[in-house]
């Protein structure tokens, strides 16, 4: 029973935190940009496509690995396609992330452990928001937890089957997202581990098998790709990486980077405020070097991930929100251990401070106004806010809606204030579990909030409103056009049913995929819209402002629908 006691534990962590992720994921159409591009991507690959000649809106994409597409598409399959269904993989790579954290936590912990890292990691609030979106950051994330706690735990208990496992789970983290998913980590195993003298044999962490396994499926399937896309790896290992850490992209897209400071305060809020006790366990494995120390060789890894990911990014002339999401299972697991065996009654007035600024915070939100809440917030936090304020658009969500969240969360708030505070006017050890509990607990209550926060963001700036326009009214012999990027309003042709032509898109996602052939007859200038103006019925889908659109050039351009800062215009 003791040895069976992790699995145990885990899968109740799991069953406990399902319904947080996966109930009321079709509340909301796609969010685009953001979802809809990916939603769509897989819906062509399931029409007839190939996953290793992914495709958007016919145009060859390969901007991320075909893992997140192929799920998305046997989903499809089984249980049909809706806005649910998609989000539902991400919601379960979200759950497989937290059971690989609640895992190793009773692994290294005990049970409490387990569970506090389980549900420190479900409820941070980045990683909660991205499960309940159409994006591959939560499988990339999940393949990480799974891959340090399976490598981890098989050095530590020279399990050589455990440490191969391990290493595929960071191949498959590079075939969910990114390459360095299976570089980075192998690489900090190694520098955890001579820091505490155990680096040699070189088999113990860095066994043939896994090497083999993590390769093949982190790269095995760029052979494929680059011969049916050549120029995919120059893409992808030079343009896509190398070049777009010094901003010098030979294929650029229209994403608007955070700056240093920008991306520490949303990556450091996205985790809180678990981050807060994962620092204190840092301090601690510094204090009087117990780094070097055999048995801390596990916490020395965690730390030196979270603090690589963090730094790095910092270090990068490129970053965006999502980027710091890589360390959040690492941060579950320090900041488990800094409740279990840091200074309690300090952590309980640091939380108490912490905890009545975000009351004060989310007061202050709730008594300002929209433009306040779009650019302190929606602005730092979202890639696709920046770009829609850039463009002159507002696309923040009805404030009646977010002041209503943002009351009940400053409730939330100043109710747990009093609790820790309560507890911390008493004798530390007579809180026993109770603090880590109330803190867990708070957390939890805020994710409802955050869930409607999404679907009213989604509702506000979907694509749906005008596709669904196009579809009702568009004769089939009609032109259907995309002004700028695509990804801007990925779900156009799932909600429409009908193929755009883009004009002046060329900047985007689809930048490399134009250079093959067949992508000129997707891929169009304006001067061959205005030629084609007098010949069709044209609908034309901007997200431009009316004086920087290509409208603004066409005679007889009708403006017949406004929505999600996009203009439906039409001819005739």
């Amino acid at each position: 029973m003791a040895r069976r006691l992790p699995l145990i534990l885990t899968a109740a962590v799991v069953v406990a935190a399902a319904p947080w992720l996966l109930i009321g994921l079709g509340a909301a159409p796609f969010d685009d940009p953001g979802e809809g591009m990916h939603a769509e991507i897989a819906r062509e690959l399931r029409a007839g496509g190939h996953p290793f000649d992914l495709r958007l809106n016919g145009v060859r994409y390969v901007d991320k690995p075909p893992l997140l597409y192929v799920l998305l598409a046997g989903a499809f399959a089984v249980a049909g396609e809706s806005e649910a269904v998609a989000r539902a993989v991400p919601a379960l790579a979200a759950l497989a992330g937290v059971g690989a954290v609640a895992w190793l936590g009773t692994r290294l912990l005990g049970p409490a452990g387990g569970v506090l890292a389980g549900g420190a990691l479900l409820s941070s609030i980045g990683f909660y928001a991205y499960g309940r979106y159409v994006r591959p950051e939560t499988l990339f994330v999940a393949a990480l937890a799974w891959g340090f706690s399976l490598a981890l735990l098989g050095i530590v208990e020279e399990r050589p089957a455990l440490v191969i496992t391990g290493l595929a789970g960071f191949g498959l983290a590079a075939l969910a997202k990114d390459p360095l998913g299976a570089l980075g980590p192998p690489a900090i195993l190694g520098l955890g581990l001579a820091l505490g003298g155990r680096a040699r044999p070189l088999r113990r962490w860095l066994p043939a098998g896994g090497v083999a396994a993590a390769v093949a499926l982190g790269f095995g399937w760029w052979g494929l790709v680059e011969l049916r896309s050549p120029g995919f790896t120059w893409y992808t290992v030079v343009d896509n990486h190398l070049l777009n850490v010094a901003r010098a992209r030979h294929f650029p897209d229209e994403d608007v980077p955070l700056a240093a400071l920008e991306f520490l305060i949303v990556a450091g809020v996205g985790a809180a405020p678990w981050i807060i006790t994962a620092a204190v366990a840092v301090v601690a494995l510094l204090r009087r070097g117990r780094w070097r120390e055999p048995g801390e060789t596990p916490w020395v890894v965690l730390a030196m991930w979270a603090l690589a990911v963090f730094g790095l990014t910092m270090l990068s002339a490129f970053r965006l929100p999502h980027y710091g999401l890589p360390a959040y299972p690492a941060i579950a697991l320090l900041a488990a251990r800094g409740w279990l065996q840091g200074p309690r009654r300090a952590l309980l007035i640091v939380h108490v401070v912490a905890f009545a600024g975000l009351a004060v915070a989310c007061g202050m939100l709730w008594a300002g106004s929209s433009e306040q809440f779009a650019s302190q917030v929606l602005d730092a936090t979202d890639v696709a806010t920046r770009k829609a304020a850039e463009a002159g658009h507002d696309t923040a969500p009805p404030w009646e809606t977010i002041r209503l969240l943002l009351g009940a969360t400053a409730l939330i708030f100043t109710v747990a204030t009093g609790g820790l505070g309560f507890l911390a006017l008493g004798h530390a050890r007579a809180a026993g579990p109770w603090a880590p509990a109330l803190v867990l607990a708070t957390m939890i209550a805020v994710l409802p909030a955050v869930g409607a926060g999404l679907a009213a963001v989604a509702a506000q700036r979907a694509v749906r409103p005008l596709a669904v326009e196009v579809a009702r009214h568009a004769a089939p012999d009609d032109l259907i056009v995309h002004e700028g990027p695509l990804e801007n309003s990925g779900a156009l042709e799932w909600y429409a049913q009908r193929r755009p032509v883009i004009v002046d898109g060329r900047r985007s996602v689809l930048a490399f995929g134009a250079t093959f052939d067949g992508a000129a007859d997707v891929l169009w200038e304006r001067e061959r819209l205005r030629q084609a103006w007098d010949g069709h019925r044209v609908w034309l889908v901007t997200v431009r402002a009316p004086a920087r659109s290509v409208a603004a050039e066409l005679p007889g351009a009708r403006l017949v629908a406004e929505a999600g800062g996009r203009r439906l215009y039409v001819n005739r």
